[in-house]
């Protein structure tokens, strides 16, 4: 599972010498891989993580907000870095045909049964950013200050950040100076950093709605009150509020992701249940978005006779990942120092986009630490040169066949990220 050779115990003493640890991180990422865990599992990914970081020197803390860690390693006197991967799994079932696919099952919180995969590439996160901080620790004499490396749960429920940071986590350790994260992209080629200044990911919100009906028989629909009707009328409504309700120049987005009611042909539902995802960058737009949803579900129950004690339900949850804002200053230095390691060709200016990304919140504290997250490219050259042609499709992240080019996709990132903690932390 590790691929760790320690050198000598004098060079490690002395840390002096150009390699203290070698790294295999191809035998690694395969192994994160085959191994994924959903979000607030992740014990025994941790487990792995610390166990590593541990080994190479770093003072490891785990348990916080969860299954979250915390590797410091002070070297000297000098600004704080703080450089995040994200460690859960998707309830997705692999099917990538790889020889290290994931096989595993896991229970949902819910207690459902289901598959899991790193469909989002949290395992060349967490690769990247580990051998990052190992050969960070080869090369000691280069930089000076204190790494602060972060392993966090549950980045895929929106909660994982909220809950290190509600543990205390700037204020047990120290408060970074600049914070670093990767995450990877499946429209880019495999060995291609993606950038972008300012607002890169959405707010992201996620809405349950049950409309409440009165049951009845089919074919007398004038007896019932029918939430599949009323369902159909706030679906539609629901359109209107990015066309009709926000600046033409915003981003939004209201999506019905799920709808459920009803058993059999002839019956009419009691309850009809819809779940929605509402993206959104300003909180001014945020909040159009989320009050417009319930003013549209209540109003259109009204209209449709709906009695007072069967109006809607309109819970907006509490995975509220707010919107991520790349420092334009640090990506200014940061894509000069990966330009400067990995040349112009590898380098791309990206869109923003209607994802989330709760990294957003390290940023977002009354401090205000500036943040930059990269997009690192994963598509394997023939099936990127196969969709140029029109012949392929490329795979989406959250899809069952997502799969990363494993050796250009990690050297790179891992490159990327040394390039740039070496200039953030670089000798006076």
């Amino acid at each position: 599972m590790l691929r760790f050779v320690q050198v000598s115990s004098l060079v490690a003493m002395c840390a002096i010498a150009p390699q203290l640890w070698a790294f295999d991180e191809l035998a690694y990422y395969k192994y994160l891989h085959e191994n994924p865990e959903l979000s607030f599992q992740e014990e025994q990914t941790a487990a792995t993580l610390a166990k590593t970081l541990g080994e190479a020197g770093f003072t490891v803390t785990s348990g916080v907000g969860g299954h979250g860690l915390v590797a410091m390693m002070q070297n000297g006197e000098g600004p704080t870095l703080m450089v995040r991967a994200d460690m859960d799994g998707l309830p997705v079932e692999e099917d990538t045909g790889l020889s290290y696919a994931s096989t595993v099952r896991a229970k949902e919180m819910n207690g459902q049964d289901v598959s899991v995969m790193h469909a989002c590439g949290h395992d060349v996160h967490m690769t990247v950013v580990t051998a990052a901080a190992l050969e960070l620790v080869n090369r000691r004499d280069e930089w000076q200050g204190t790494l602060m490396v972060i392993m966090q749960p549950a980045e895929e429920r929106g909660a994982g950040a909220r809950d290190m940071l509600k543990d205390g986590l700037f204020e047990r350790f120290p408060q970074p100076d600049y914070n670093l994260s990767v995450h990877t992209i499946a429209t880019l080629p495999a060995g291609k950093i993606g950038y972008i200044s300012g607002w890169m990911m959405a707010n992201v919100d996620s809405v349950d709605i049950t409309l409440h009906g009165v049951g009845g028989h089919g074919a007398y629909p004038h007896t019932a009150k029918d939430p599949v009707v009323l369902a159909a009328a706030v679906i539609m409504d629901l359109q209107t509020l990015v066309s009709r309700s926000i600046h033409p120049a915003e981003p939004g987005v209201v999506t019905v992701g799920s709808i459920h009611a009803g058993t059999k042909h002839n019956i009419i539902s009691d309850k009809a249940t819809l779940q929605l995802t509402v993206r959104s960058y300003s909180d001014e737009v945020r909040e159009t978005l989320l009050s417009g949803i319930e003013r549209i579900t209540v109003k259109q129950a009204e209209a449709l006779g709906f009695p007072d004690d069967r109006l809607p339900e309109v819970k907006v949850l509490n995975e509220y990942t707010p919107a991520l804002w790349n420092d334009p200053e640090l990506v200014a230095r940061g894509v000069a120092a990966m330009r400067a390691e990995l040349g112009d060709d590898a380098l791309a200016e990206i869109p923003k986009e209607m994802g989330g990304e709760d990294f957003s919140r390290y940023g977002r504290t009354d401090a205000k630490i500036p943040s930059f997250m990269i997009r690192v490219g994963t598509v394997p050259e023939p099936l990127w040169e196969a969709a140029g042609r029109g012949e392929a499709r490329l795979p989406s992240l959250h899809s069952a066949f997502f799969a990363p080019d494993p050796v250009p996709t990690l050297e790179t990132g891992r490159r990327a990220v040394t390039a740039m903690a070496l200039d953030l932390l670089a000798k006076p």
